[in-house]
């Protein structure tokens, strides 16, 4: 299996997508001078355009439809056949609309990262805009978090926040969120990249071997930084 770099070594990534992709296209956009290179791109629908964005970067584009299989359980066990021909390091989700079982989230347990359109734990699940604008919330963002058998409650490991605004809708809050997603999601795959982040014993994120009280947030410039 691909670990951190060492060297010129970098860490093998799979991304599984359903759709359009921009959260991949910022992965492929920072893998340049990054310590990961994405090894494969796997999508369940066959015309998601984030296909035709990996096929452009040269990286691998894979479909498996889920329609064809008779349960979940036989989908994903054909997922992680295919996910592991690429001998991933890490599997990172990126839109990929589908509930796994806990086998193959157990499968790749402490390496599968996904990130959430909400501040994690409020509003896990779907329409989280529509919901935080109904909440009248004044804060809302993104986390990314380690993927365990719980719907969006894996150990968060980084988030950034955006303001709400009065006049906000679903559209332009979910576009100020969007923004925020494309700089988190990279800066966390190079630090699990980079040797410096995993998931603990305990079931908490450690970064450089101490364990994440609370989650990383991402300072103006790009870099991580502990909340305080």
């Amino acid at each position: 299996m691909a670990e951190a770099m060492h060297g010129t070594e970098r860490l093998r990534v799979v991304v599984l997508i359903s759709g359009s992709g921009s959260n991949l296209q910022a992965l492929i956009d920072a893998q340049t001078d990054a310590p990961y290179r994405i090894a494969a791109v796997i999508s369940n629908v066959g015309d998601a355009f984030g296909l035709e964005r990996a096929r452009r970067a040269g990286i691998p584009a894979e479909v498996m439809s889920h329609r064809p299989f008779a349960d979940r359980g036989a989908f994903d066990q054909a997922l992680a056949a295919l996910i592991d021909r690429f001998d991933p390091g890490l599997v990172v989700l990126a839109g990929f609309m589908r509930i796994l079982t806990p086998q193959f989230v157990s499968r790749y347990a402490g390496r599968m990262m996904n990130i959430h359109p909400s501040l994690l734990p409020k509003f896990r699940g779907l329409h989280t805009h529509q919901r935080a604008l109904d909440a009248k919330e004044t804060e809302h963002g993104a986390s990314v978090h380690f993927v365990t058998d719980e719907l969006d409650g894996g150990p968060v490991i980084i988030q950034a926040r955006v303001p709400v605004l009065p006049g906000d809708d679903v559209a332009t809050l979910a576009a100020r969120v969007l923004t925020q997603e494309h700089r988190i999601y990279p800066a966390a795959v190079c630090l699990f990249a980079e040797g410096r982040l995993r998931l603990g014993n305990d079931g908490r994120p450690q970064l450089d071997a101490s364990a994440l009280v609370r989650p990383l947030v991402l300072a103006a410039e790009g870099r991580p930084t502990r909340a305080i």
